[in-house]
């Protein structure tokens, strides 16, 4: 491990044509460009500016509202294939649910994107929240929300079981003897398990990093626990810093009780920054983005956070009394959570609410100058809330290459964020070592046959 100093740890979650709800309508943004061009351009855009990784969400159902903005764009694992040949430092991080999949071919897919990336692959691991994905998976009901953990800790267990059933040296290639692979170092997984039954070994060879960069979101109770036990990295959303820090803590504390260092987990909090030269100007940046939005829109997205149609209720009056509890949520509790507190804390009106939840949905939005942003990401790094950020820029390609040119530079000068990648993996970025390849019960394999 590195004795350097502590640097920021910095990933531009790319989303179409930005994060903002309304940004397709701005006229800085083309939101007929679907071609991969534009991606291209956002991932060597962000490898410029040196970050760590870009990440890709994704979701297996068309459940925005269409009809006022964009819902689902390319596969991730597809496009991340495109932009590994288009990039050569940057980490890809890509959405795949472990509710909606299997082990064996998620395993094969990140081992070949690692691969064809030279070692720069990550996943971000969901068990997805949306009650339609089910009913795309023959799938009459979403399982619930504990279950989902359960299954995607087994989900975890045989795919690290599979990238890990090749040693690295299997592959001999010794034409004077006619082997290919040392068979004694590739081995059956042979799993019977609540979920899953898979016998492997994987059919592609141990990659670059020996596992993809594990990386995961939820921030619930099962979230955190899950987080503690398997994820490299944590995407998070917090409104203050107080929230960041305690957040921070206690998942770096759980690590502990999973015999893992603190070190071993990165926190990224989501910050979504509006930029201007002056603070003023900034504003003026976020009000023209905001007199864009469709309330239509950002009501169906805060209905379906708070569990509750909100269509009948007044725009200028707060949140309705009758709302679910955390217990009633079968979705993305801790985002419930969040946003309820948010309306309460500061007494915001469902109008006010819709306009705070424009830019980031929940993640922190900070409107201000390159220095002011700067300012922010040192005081959350420098207190105990974070280890770095997913910025989310809220307008595609403009707010990230202003984030590029004008704030990490600044972190730069502050001796905050790296000036030139040193390594060449995603692992290497982040500053985590690469796993050994665990044993895997079980005999050698010949000829596809256990022998």
């Amino acid at each position: 491990m590195s004795a350097q100093p502590r640097q920021i740890h910095l990933n531009a979650f790319l989303m179409h044509v930005g994060h903002h709800e309304a940004a397709w309508r701005h006229p800085a943004t083309n939101p007929e460009n679907d071609s991969v061009d534009h991606y291209v351009g956002l991932a060597q855009l962000a490898e410029r500016g040196k970050l760590d990784s870009i990440f890709l969400a994704d979701g297996l159902a068309l459940w925005n509202n269409v009809r006022y903005n964009f819902s689902g764009r390319f596969e991730p694992l597809t496009l991340l294939s495109a932009l590994a040949m288009a990039t050569s430092r940057i980490g890809l991080i890509a959405t795949v649910s472990t509710t909606y999949n299997e082990p064996f071919h998620v395993a094969r897919k990140f081992a070949s994107v690692d691969h064809l990336s030279r070692g720069r692959a990550g996943w971000n691991i969901v068990t997805s929240s949306q009650e339609g994905e089910a009913r795309n998976f023959s799938q009459e009901k979403h399982l619930d929300h504990h279950s989902r953990y359960q299954r995607a800790a087994e989900f975890l267990d045989v795919t690290r079981a599979l990238w890990d059933s090749w040693q690295d040296d299997a592959l001999v290639y010794d034409r004077n003897s006619g082997v290919y692979a040392e068979t004694d170092l590739i081995r059956p997984v042979n799993h019977t398990g609540q979920h899953f039954s898979v016998a492997g070994p994987l059919n592609v060879p141990r990659s670059p990093q020996g596992h993809p960069l594990l990386v995961q979101a939820g921030s619930s109770e099962d979230g955190r626990e899950f987080a503690a036990r398997y994820a490299e990295a944590v995407f998070t959303a917090q409104q203050t810093l107080a929230d960041g820090q305690a957040f921070y803590a206690d998942v770096k504390n759980r690590a502990g009780h999973h015999g893992r260092s603190p070190e071993e987990i990165k926190i990224l909090p989501g910050i979504a920054p509006i930029l201007g030269g002056t603070e003023a100007e900034a504003k003026r940046r976020e009000a023209e983005l905001n007199d864009l939005i469709v309330p239509e829109y950002g009501l169906s997205q805060l209905s379906k956070m708070v569990g509750i149609d909100l269509f009948d209720h007044p725009l200028d009056g707060p949140l309705p009394a009758d709302l679910p509890t955390v217990d009633d949520i079968n979705g993305n509790k801790s985002r419930f959570s969040l946003v309820i507190e948010l309306a309460r804390r500061e007494r915001l009106t469902i109008r006010q609410l819709l306009t705070r939840l424009a830019a980031g949905r929940g993640h922190r939005v900070f409107t201000g100058t390159p220095e002011q942003v700067a300012d922010q990401l040192e005081l959350w790094f420098t207190s105990g809330a974070a280890d770095g950020f997913n910025v989310m820029p809220p307008y595609l390609p403009g707010a990230l290459t202003d984030f590029v040119d004008q704030v990490v530079p600044i972190l730069q000068q502050r001796g905050l964020f790296r000036t030139e990648y040193e390594g060449r993996t995603l692992r290497e970025h982040y500053g985590l070592a690469r796993p050994s390849a665990r044993p895997v019960a079980g005999t050698a394999v010949r000829a596809g046959v256990p022998r």
